[in-house]
């Protein structure tokens, strides 16, 4: 078996994931960032429960067991005390994963566009007491540029981020994250989803999923459990439903859910950009992954 990758950043570490005992039936979800994590919690915490409701905040039923932001002791504690079938939530690519035949492995892609615009959002949302003191990096780099654009560049041009001197968001990142998925999709355990169908089609997605997790649901149930998950229902419990509420990560937990719209990047990128922007990202997948991960 070949060696685990280790995948670092200023708020994660993949060899966390060294001291957890796996269950059989466990659910890894592994998107990159802001491609739909939350939903996918969402719709499995809606499928597993069977309820709409549930009886704490959805960051700590399926918690981010790699986050260097939180006590990892107390994670595993809360995760081995789960009678339920468990969904952990992780960043880290599939090659960075301990990998268990009775384990489903969960990706979800996005328009590497949509994302990168919909992170810068969430950073400025980023409440300042939740900022350690003197930043996350203890190096300090410069800040992004000023200029939307610019900083477009700064995010597509960068080459693979894997140390703790960054987040670990560009466009190779999340290439990298979709491909470590993409290369083993005919695996029965291994799935990836696309954002822009949980748009179009979230009750067929919601029926996919269900047969991911072999749980039976009737047409009927799916509606019910689909109009809790639309983004509009998802925005009105930011309390419950977004990530870090239970660190006050946010300024406003509403404004997680910003708006969930796709194309934005239209209006930042001319025609000779969009230009650029491809031999870039050609230069990252094969022609059959680009063309999946920028599925109108």
């Amino acid at each position: 078996m070949a060696a685990l990758r280790r995948y670092r950043t200023v708020v994660s570490d993949s060899a966390l994931w060294a001291d957890f005992p796996f269950r059989p039936g466990d659910v890894v979800l592994s998107p990159p960032a802001k491609c739909g994590t939350t939903w996918m919690q969402m719709l499995c915490a809606l499928l597993i429960f069977d309820k709409t409701e549930f009886d704490r905040p959805l960051t700590e039923i399926s918690p981010w067991l790699d986050a260097t932001t939180y006590d990892t002791a107390a994670t595993l504690a809360a995760l081995e005390s789960q009678e339920h079938r468990r969904f952990i939530k992780t960043h880290t690519p599939l090659d960075g994963l301990p990998f268990h035949e009775d384990v489903t492995y969960i990706c979800v892609g996005r328009d590497p566009r949509d994302a990168m615009l919909s992170f810068e959002n969430a950073t400025a949302n980023i409440h300042p007491d939740a900022i350690p003191p003197g930043g996350f990096d203890p190096e300090q780099p410069p800040p992004p540029p000023l200029d939307p654009v610019d900083r477009f560049w700064a995010w597509a041009d960068s080459d693979l981020l894997n140390d703790t001197t960054s987040f670990g968001v560009s466009l190779a990142n999340l290439v990298n994250h979709v491909r470590t998925f993409w290369d083993r999709r005919n695996e029965p355990q291994v799935a990836l989803f696309h954002y822009a169908d949980l748009k179009a089609d979230l009750p067929g997605e919601l029926r996919r999923l269900a047969r991911l997790l072999s749980i039976e649901i009737s047409d009927e149930r799916v509606d019910e459990l689909v109009a809790a998950a639309t983004f509009d229902r998802m925005r009105g419990r930011a309390d419950e439903l977004a990530p870090g509420v239970d660190h006050k990560l946010w300024r406003s937990n509403e404004n997680f859910f910003r708006s969930g719209t796709s194309g934005q990047w239209r209006s930042l990128l001319d025609s000779a950009a969009l230009d650029r922007y491809r031999s870039r990202v050609a230069e990252l997948a094969p022609p059959e992954l680009v063309e999946w991960l920028h599925r109108p």
